[in-house]
């Protein structure tokens, strides 16, 4: 069974092409939002990290060259004792808000208050009560994911540092950027400007190397969160929530539109079955208000010309009764000789029977019959055996697979018309149903067929071919037309084609969904 990706209706289009454009628009506005904010974030580091490599380079730059050995030493002593206060402030933090019932993971990305003083000793640890429970532990190291969703965007740091420090240092310095390959004992690590980031989150470590005007070297690392944009986790709910009320909106409005439409196609169908179908309600937008009132316009002149042309026609072929009757009789006691009267006569029927045609013609289209469940093996059967009666050959292969719901009377003078132009034309009839999706009944005949340009026109009233099926056969030219309007008051179609093996086939195709 092949599954349409795209919507088949014109609600599901709307909506699908709404819902699409939506989720674009909102994609493009988070990343045009995440690039900002990398840049942001990039920026504050690299000028945060200029000012204070700027400031250490120029300290130790006046300093003689056999005391900076040691000057660097107590910078990176002072930095790993600055990073485990970070670390343990960060962990008390955590556990005082477990401790009263508060949210550990908002309290990460900023530090509080001050950094502590350069000879304060390490914090006093929380006190026992204050331990979190074991199953928030885990929390300690894994909080940084639970807070941000972070888009891979990659930075060009080297470049931005690079041209950062020199316009810092000036033009007699040399500055090298380089991602670190290795840990080094003689780096001068700088903190990162950003506080809060948990021990086990990725980073990415660079080392930037200061030529001083003396010829001597001072080597940094500088280090950051993995390259990304983290995005907090509220904004992508929020992205979602918007969406959500969208689609919502475009909802109560693509249904504004289809549902009239909907209307309106059926109410087509109804008129295409000769049904009378009230009038559509002429409300809504400007646009469907108009189409409504044009098609109850359109309507009302269908049913007033067809009603008018009905009762015209019925009353002249009633009328035309009394003088063919006075014909008749006039035939029968005025003239004498047996084969001019024979010949009369037959012209009399003629005419009589294009009249009867032509009353059967506009009954069908006026046709009032109501729809209901009809047994379509039933019917056949019922077909068959009157033909059977009187002697012709007619056949009925297949069954259907359940009652279909038509108008019995018409669907009955339907299947008799093709029935009887097989065996009037073609010797014998075999009907073939065949039933799915739709009700297919096919008339096939072993007749001599219909030229291949006359397969159409013999639909045409009083139309009638002048070989095999002339006026010697007593037909009318009415039952195909006759028939394919039945069959298209039932939502269905009738064609005929010629059977490779020789012969007539008419296809009568009734839609089940309907």
């Amino acid at each position: 069974m092949r599954v349409a990706l795209w919507p088949q209706s014109l609600f599901g289009r709307l909506i699908a092409a709404l819902v699409i454009a939506v989720v674009l628009a909102q994609a493009a506005s988070l990343y045009l939002f995440a690039r900002h904010l990398e840049r942001f974030v990039l920026d504050s580091s690299v000028r945060e990290w200029s000012r204070r490599i700027t400031e250490m380079t120029l300290l130790l730059e006046q300093l003689p060259p056999d005391q900076r050995a040691p000057a660097v030493a107590r910078l990176k002593e002072q930095a790993a004792r600055l990073a485990l206060r970070r670390e343990r402030r960060g962990l008390g933090l955590r556990m005082h808000a477990w401790h009263h019932g508060g949210i550990p993971y908002l309290l990460l990305p900023i530090e509080a208050g001050p950094p502590p003083a350069p000879d304060a000793g390490p914090p006093e640890p929380p006190p026992a009560q204050a331990e979190p429970p074991p199953a928030l532990q885990p929390a300690h190291t894994h909080g940084w994911p639970h807070i941000f969703i972070r888009l891979p965007f990659a930075s060009d740091v080297e470049r931005v540092l690079t041209q950062q420090l020199q316009a810092d240092l000036g033009s007699g310095y040399d500055v090298t950027v380089r991602a670190a390959v290795a840990p080094a004992a003689v780096v001068i690590p700088i903190p990162s400007p950003f506080w809060g980031l948990p021990a086990d989150h990725p980073t990415q470590s660079y080392d930037v190397a200061v030529g001083l005007p003396d010829h001597a070297s001072l080597i940094y690392r500088v280090t950051r969160a993995a390259p990304g944009t983290p995005l907090p986790k509220n904004l992508i709910v929020n992205l979602i929530l918007l969406v959500f009320v969208l689609v919502i909106a475009l909802y109560i409005a693509a249904r504004s539109i289809t549902r009239p439409l909907s209307r309106l196609a059926s109410a087509a169908d109804d008129i295409g079955r000769g049904l009378r179908s009230p009038k559509l309600e002429e409300k809504g937008a400007r646009e469907l208000r108009h189409a409504a009132h044009a098609f109850n316009t359109m309507q009302d002149r269908l049913h007033r010309y067809l009603d008018s042309r009905t009762s015209v026609l019925a009353a002249m072929s009633h009328d035309l009764k009394t003088p063919l009757t006075r014909l008749r009789l006039q035939v029968e006691t005025q003239i004498e000789d047996p084969a001019l009267q024979a010949r009369f006569g037959k012209e009399l029927d003629e005419m009589e029977s294009m009249v009867r045609g032509a009353l059967a013609l506009f009954r069908g289209l006026n046709d009032e019959e109501a729809l209901e469940p009809m047994d379509v093996d039933l019917l056949l059967d019922t077909v068959r055996g009157e033909f059977v009666e009187m002697g012709r050959d007619v056949t009925v292969e297949g069954r259907a697979l359940g009652p279909f719901p038509g108008k019995p009377q018409a669907l009955k003078r339907c299947i008799t018309n093709l029935v009887n132009n097989a065996v009037n034309f073609g010797a014998r009839a075999r009907i073939v149903v065949r039933d799915g999706a739709r009700l297919e009944i096919s008339v096939c005949d072993d007749g001599p067929g219909v030229p291949a340009d006359q397969l159409e026109r013999v639909f045409e009233p009083f139309y009638r071919l002048e070989s095999s099926r002339s006026r010697d056969t007593g037909g009318t030219g009415l039952g195909l037309s006759i028939a394919r309007d039945l069959a298209q008051a039932h939502g269905g179609a009738l064609v005929l084609r010629n059977r490779p093996e020789g012969g007539l086939e008419a296809r009568l195709t009734l839609p089940r969904g309907r």
